[in-house]
C-alpha cells in the first residue's frame, strides 16, 4: 500500500468521519422510506409506480456500482474517492432537495447514488489502512455500528423531519452535514492506494459487471409490479445472469480484470459474504415488516413506530464496538454462530406473540432486545471476517463486494417480504405477517450455518493505536 507524504494521523480520527459518512448515506436511505409519501402527495398527478423510482432507482444504480467503485478506491486512491463521494453526494442531495419534477428527482437520487457507491467501500477502505490487523475488528464493529443505528433511528428522524418542515428536508438536512465532512476529510484524512499500480482493469468486464447488476437489480425490485414469476421478470433475470456469466467468464481469461475473483477462494471471504446475503435478507425483511406492522395492524403513526423500533438500534450502538473486541480476541465465527441464533429467537417471539392487540412492551419489546442483541454480534464482525484474509491492496474491492452483497439481499429482503405479505386483508393480516417472522428465523439459522464454515481464529488484543504517521505500514 502507497501512502501520501509522511504525517501523523491519529486511527481514531478516521474512524470517526468514516463512521459519520456512514451514518450519513444509511440514515439518507432509511429516512426516504417514511418521505415517500409526502413525496407522492407533491406530485398527485404522478402514479404510484412511476414515484416507486425514487426509491427504485437509487437501489438499482448503488448495487450495480459498488463493486466497481471499490476497485477504484483501490487505484486511484481512497480519501480521494471518499471526498469525492462525499462532493457528489452531497450536491445530489441538494439538487434532490430543490428537484421541480418526478423525472429529476429520480435522476438526481440515481446521481445520489453514485456518490454513496464511493463513499461506503472507500470509508471503509480508509479505515482499514490506518487500523493493524488485531483491532481491525473492534474499528469494523465500530463503522458497522454506524450504519446500523442510522438505520434503526430512520424511521423516526425522517418523520419528524417530514412532519416539521416536509419531505425535502430528508435531503437538504445533507448539506450541511457533507460540507463539514469534505473539510475535515481534506484536511485529517491520509491518502493510501494499491502498492502494484497494474494496467487499468478491464473496461468491458466493468461495464458487463455493472450491466448484469443493474439487470438482476431490476428484477428484483420490479418484481411486485410485473409478477414474481411473469415472463418480464424472468426476462430480465435471465438476461443478468447471462450477463454475469460472460463477465465472469472474461475476469478469468483476461490479464487485469474488474474484480480478482480468486477472492472468493479464500475461504474467510467465500463464507462470509455467504452469511451476509442470508443474514441481510432476514434483518431488512424484519426492518420493512415491523414498520409495515405497527402503521397497518397497531395503527400506530411513523413517529410512534420510529420511537418502537428505537431500543434496537441503542443496543447495537452500545453493544458493537464491544462486540469487535471480543472479535479481535477469539475471532468473529464465535461472534456470528451464536449471533445467528439469537436473531433466528426474535422471529421466533414475533411468530407466536403478535397479534392485532397493540402490547409493544410485552409482545414487541423482547423481540426489539433480542434483535438488538442478534444484529450486534453479526451485522458488525460480517464485514471484518470477509476482508481478514484480504492484502492491503485489496481492501476497496473486497469491502465493494461485501457491501453490494449487503445491498442485493436487502433488495431481495424486501421483494420476499412484499411477496409474503401480498393479499393481506384486514382479518389475515397476522397470519401473513407470520410468514415473514417465519422468513427472519429461517435466515438467522441459516446465517449461524454458514458461519460454522469460517476459520476458526483467535486475535490477541493489541493495545489502542497511538497516533501513527502515515507512509508508514501498519
Amino acid at each position: 500500500m502507497t501512502s501520501s507524504p509522511t504525517r501523523t494521523v491519529n486511527p481514531w480520527i478516521v474512524l470517526a468521519i468514516a463512521s459519520a459518512a456512514t451514518f450519513m448515506v444509511m440514515l439518507d436511505t432509511q429516512v426516504l422510506f417514511v418521505a415517500f409519501d409526502d413525496i407522492r402527495a407533491s406530485f398527485p398527478s404522478v402514479s404510484f409506480t412511476t414515484m416507486s423510482w425514487t426509491l427504485s432507482a437509487y437501489t438499482i444504480a448503488l448495487a450495480a456500482t459498488l463493486v466497481t467503485a471499490g476497485r477504484m478506491t483501490d487505484r486511484f486512491g481512497r480519501r480521494r474517492t471518499f471526498v469525492t463521494g462525499l462532493v457528489v453526494f452531497t450536491t445530489a442531495s441538494l439538487l434532490c432537495g430543490l428537484a421541480p419534477t418526478p423525472g429529476l428527482l429520480v435522476a438526481f437520487r440515481v446521481v445520489q447514488a453514485f456518490g454513496a457507491a464511493a463513499l461506503m467501500p472507500s470509508s471503509l477502505a480508509l479505515v482499514l489502512s490506518v487500523f493493524p490487523s488485531a483491532r481491525v475488528p473492534v474499528a469494523v464493529a465500530t463503522w458497522g455500528a454506524a450504519g446500523a443505528f442510522a438505520a434503526g433511528v430512520g424511521p423516526t428522524v425522517g418523520a419528524l423531519l417530514v412532519e416539521g418542515f416536509g419531505w425535502r428536508s430528508v435531503f437538504l438536512v445533507n448539506v450541511p452535514v457533507g460540507i463539514v465532512a469534505v473539510a475535515l476529510s481534506i484536511r485529517l484524512l491520509p491518502e493510501s492506494r494499491e502498492a502494484v499500480r497494474e494496467r487499468f482493469p478491464d473496461v468491458l468486464g466493468i461495464l458487463l459487471l455493472a450491466g448484469s447488476l443493474t439487470l438482476l437489480s431490476l428484477g428484483i425490485v420490479q418484481s411486485e409490479q410485473w409478477g414474481a414469476v411473469s415472463i418480464p421478470t424472468a426476462s430480465v433475470v435471465a438476461c443478468g445472469l447471462a450477463v454475469l456469466a460472460w463477465f465472469v467468464r472474461r475476469s478469468l481469461a483476461v490479464p487485469h480484470p474488474a474484480l480478482d475473483l480468486s477472492l472468493f477462494t479464500r475461504p474467510s471471504f467465500r463464507w462470509a459474504n455467504i452469511t451476509t446475503a442470508v443474514f441481510t435478507i432476514g434483518f431488512t425483511a424484519m426492518f420493512f415488516a415491523l414498520i409495515q406492522f405497527m402503521t397497518t395492524v397497531w395503527h400506530y403513526s411513523v413517529v410512534e413506530t420510529g420511537l418502537a423500533m428505537m431500543p434496537a438500534a441503542f443496543i447495537v450502538m452500545v453493544l458493537a464496538p464491544f462486540m469487535g473486541r471480543v472479535a479481535a480476541r477469539y475471532g468473529q465465527r464465535r461472534l456470528l454462530v451464536p449471533g445467528g441464533l439469537v436473531y433466528a429467537a426474535s422471529g421466533a417471539y414475533l411468530l407466536f406473540s403478535l397479534d392485532t392487540d397493540p402490547a409493544w412492551a410485552t409482545d414487541l419489546l423482547p423481540a426489539s432486545l433480542l434483535t438488538g442483541i442478534g444484529a450486534s454480534l453479526v451485522l458488525p464482525q460480517l464485514t471484518s471476517a470477509a476482508v481478514r484474509e484480504l492484502s492491503s491492496d485489496e481492501y476497496g474491492a473486497g469491502a465493494a463486494v461485501n457491501q453490494a452483497i449487503r445491498q442485493f439481499g436487502a433488495t431481495f429482503g424486501i421483494a420476499l417480504t412484499v411477496a409474503l405479505l401480498a393479499g393481506a386483508t384486514p382479518s389475515d393480516a397476522v397470519e401473513h405477517f407470520q410468514r415473514v417472522w417465519s422468513l427472519i428465523l429461517a435466515c438467522g439459522v441459516l446465517a449461524s450455518v454458514a458461519a460454522l464454515a469460517l476459520p476458526r481464529a483467535s486475535r490477541p488484543v493489541a493495545p489502542d493505536p497511538a497516533p501513527v504517521p502515515v507512509g508508514t505500514t501498519n
